[in-house]
């Protein structure tokens, strides 16, 4: 495994970190990874486990150091991750193979980033994508969902919740397609998606009905739910959880990558234009 640092020269530098752990062919998978944190915490170590996983896997991963709420929120937060996406679809031989197809992924607030990230590509009709990969992600800011509810985790006190409030600003943003991805109306057209919970994953709810939905506009998608216990999301930005005691689970997740890797190579993703991110 290579790990290596860099830095994308958008109009505010973006610091990336690049895994690698196989020879980089011209077809070698390269994946826009996004760690998790709700919104307003994580960093490069909080995307450690996830992206060691995918680099394993057999892709090139180059993990993001996004701007956090509340300082940086929607939508600036996925206006300069539009800008990364792009830049890595231009020069992708620079960090891959010039053919390689291009993926996004992430877990948690990282998630709602990804599966945002494929909306946009497909209402610009690019980058082409071939495929996102969402880990336990925050796609329903309602926090209304059974497994939210066992994980008692309620308006006052929780981060998810709190994480939300950053992210958005004001509750009429959460109706935006890009801010809350299970709401939009519209989801047809999106690039192949592997959508990974777990059963005591607070998310877990919002997982599945994101993936029933998927389904049900005609996308080719991959879920799994994995047995307890994980420590879903948590142990996802734990970046020793990778040599913990969870090795079932990243096992599962490592197979479960290499499997979808290899299955979307040719995808490629034509669709209409509607939902602009407002300024």
């Amino acid at each position: 495994m290579t790990v290596t640092e860099d830095t994308l020269q958008l109009d505010t530098p973006l610091a990336v970190r690049i895994y690698a752990a196989a020879p980089v062919r011209f077809d070698t998978p390269l994946v826009l990874h996004l760690h998790g944190g709700s919104f307003v915490y994580g960093s490069l170590d909080a995307g450690h486990t996830v992206s060691t996983l995918l680099a394993e896997a057999g892709a090139v991963v180059v993990s993001a150091d996004y701007p956090l709420a509340p300082g940086t929120a929607f939508p600036k937060t996925l206006q300069i991750l539009t800008k990364a996406l792009n830049m890595l679809a231009q020069k992708r031989g620079k960090w891959a193979g010039k053919k390689s197809p291009l993926f996004v992924a992430g877990e948690e607030a990282g998630g709602n980033l990804a599966a945002a990230l494929a909306l946009i590509a497909r209402d610009q009709r690019t980058p082409v994508l071939a495929g996102q990969i969402l880990l336990s992600p925050m796609v329903d800011p309602s926090l209304a969902t059974r497994s939210i509810r066992e994980a008692e985790a309620g308006p006052v006190g929780c981060q998810w919740a709190d994480g939300w409030h950053q992210y958005l600003g004001t509750a009429d943003q959460a109706c935006h397609p890009y801010a809350a991805p299970l709401g939009s109306s519209r989801l047809g057209g999106l690039a192949p998606a592997l959508i990974v919970t777990a059963e005591d994953d607070p998310m877990r709810d919002e997982s599945v009905a994101y993936a029933e939905r998927l389904r049900a506009s005609g996308v080719s998608v991959r879920h799994q739910v994995l047995p307890a216990p994980t420590g879903w999301p948590c142990a996802l930005v734990d970046p020793d959880y990778s040599d913990g005691p969870v090795e079932g689970w990243t096992t599962k997740l490592r197979e479960a990558f290499a499997q979808f890797l290899a299955g979307t190579a040719s995808f490629l993703c034509p669709p209409p234009a509607t939902h602009p991110i407002r300024a």
